[in-house]
Order: structure tokens, then C-alpha cells, then sequence
């Protein structure tokens, strides 16, 4: 089945009540009770049946980078994730608000480096995160219904990651050369907390997931050559890069446009003559 693109807004065709007493019985509840008894109204929609799920989208590419060793770049402006998580999400009740966030959270208390010879990474010692406190990156369509929700694909493509510690936009801040993993939660929407205005977990309505796939090493500059190109391949935003003719013709014209001054040439003739003389 097709999955509909990120950030694209479904089309309504009727709006759906959370008041059990203006719910529609669909035409199947309708049909006559061979009993000849008066057809119970069904249980309202907006009740959960089932556990929620979340169902990662794009998993075919996180496993080809998780198979080479996925690298996430950090700048101090702040840099955007690629691959983007993207997921959606089942069996929410359609008439409950949720908050849908994201955090992105050590997978161990190593460092690394990376080994060229070996094209590996290896540990290179023991750190500690605790002086970097999570933040939690809440998805700004939240909070919206259910039902919204789950006829969306959710992309998190705004997130940036940042190395740097004292940073006031609301990046997600991580160290270089350690491994992380992001995690997505979906809160149920409590009208005692604004979760737009704190920056951590409330302590009970949260179901989180995360994916081994999307597991990835902070680096300030690509280490494994197989990563760029993965990378230049599959980024739509990387087009300039795969077109190596265009991006030349680009080049020249601004050197050639550029006042550069001519090469200095000096003429030793004259020298000569006078040493010779």
C-alpha cells in the first residue's frame, strides 16, 4: 500500500465526534438481528482496543546505512538528519489528543574513532553524558487527535543536531564520535502539562519506540567514504553533488567571473645582461 508523503494534509471527508451519544452506526451494525431483537449501539470509536504500534518508514534505507555504519553530522548551527525519522503510527483512539515527540539518547558510555585501515570503528575510551541532559523535540503538529494522526506519515526531517552545549534553539545537543539512537514517543495529551514547554518525559500516558536501524555515530566530518556516497546518492537535497558536470560549469563561471589578478611574470633577460656586463 502507498504510504502518503511526509507533512502532506489528509483530506477530511466528514468529521468524526468524540461524544459516544453522536456516534454514527456504520451500515453493517445496521443490518437486521436475526433474533429479532433491537440492534445494540456498538461501543464508541474512541476508545483504544489495542496496543499501540509504530511502524518506521524508509526502514530499506536506515538498514542499508546501519549495515555500513550510519554517521549523523553535528555542526554548532545545527545540522538535519539523513536518513529523517519518519514513522506511523496504529491503534490510537481517534478522539484522543496526543502529543507525538522525539529524543535522541546514548546507546552506550563509549567513544569512538574510526579505524581507516580496517574501515571500522573502534572504541577509544569511556565518556560521560550526564553533563548533556535529553531534549525532547516535539513534533509541531502536536497536539492533535488520533485519528489525525494515524492517516499521516510523521516526519521528524526538522530536527537538527548540534554539538554545541550552549545552544538556545532548541537543537537536539549530542557529542561527537559516540553512538546514539532516536527514540519516539506518543504522549496522551494531559491539560494539566504543556509539553511544549518542557523539555522531558512526563512520568506516566508515554509509549516509546525506537528502531535498531536508526542507530548512527556523531561526526563533525564523514570518516567512512561509503557513507558520503550513500549519502550523495539518496539525499534529494544532494543533487548539485551527483552532477559533477554542472557543478563544474558552476565553479568556473564564478572563478572566471571572480577579479582575480593575472600571475606576477618577470623577465630575468635584463638581469642577465647587466650581471653578464
Amino acid at each position: 500500500s502507498q504510504t502518503k508523503k511526509a507533512g502532506s494534509t489528509p483530506r477530511r471527508t466528514e468529521e468524526t465526534s468524540c461524544d459516544p451519544d453522536s456516534q454514527t452506526v456504520s451500515s453493517r451494525a445496521e443490518e437486521a438481528d436475526p433474533s429479532g431483537e433491537e440492534n445494540k449501539p456498538k461501543e464508541s470509536d474512541c476508545r483504544p482496543d489495542r496496543e499501540v504500534r509504530v511502524d518506521l518508514q524508509g526502514s530499506e534505507l536506515w538498514k542499508r546505512f546501519y549495515e555500513i555504519g550510519t554517521e549523523m553530522i553535528i555542526t554548532k548551527a545545527g545540522r538535519r538528519m539523513f536518513p529523517s525519522v519518519r514513522v506511523k503510527v496504529r491503534n490510537l483512539d481517534p478522539c484522543q489528543q496526543y502529543y507525538i515527540a522525539m529524543d535522541v539518547m546514548p546507546v552506550d558510555s563509549k567513544r569512538y574513532r574510526y579505524v581507516y585501515h580496517s574501515s571500522q570503528w573502534m572504541v577509544a575510551g569511556n565518556t560521560d553524558h550526564s553533563c548533556i541532559s535529553p531534549r525532547l523535540y516535539v513534533h509541531p503538529d502536536s497536539p492533535c487527535a488520533g485519528e489525525t494522526w494515524m492517516r499521516q506519515v510523521i516526519s521528524f526531517d526538522r530536527v537538527k543536531l548540534t554539538n554545541n552545549e550552549m545552544d538556545d534553539k532548541g537543537h537536539i545537543i549530542l557529542q561527537s564520535m559516540h553512538k546514539y539512537k532516536p527514540r519516539v514517543h506518543i504522549i496522551r495529551h494531559d491539560p494539566r502539562i504543556d509539553l511544549s514547554q518542557i523539555q522531558s518525559l512526563p512520568a506516566e500516558g508515554v509509549h516509546s519506540f525506537s528502531f535498531p536501524e536508526t542507530e548512527f555515530t556523531t561526526v563533525t566530518a564523514y570518516q567512512n567514504q561509503q557513507i558520503t556516497k550513500l549519502k550523495i546518492d539518496r539525499n534529494p537535497f544532494a543533487k548539485g553533488f551527483r552532477d559533477p558536470g554542472r557543478n563544474r560549469g558552476v565553479l568556473d563561471g564564478l572563478l572566471e567571473s571572480y577579479p582575480w589578478r593575472g600571475p606576477l611574470s618577470l623577465d630575468f633577460k635584463p638581469f642577465a645582461i647587466q650581471l653578464q656586463g
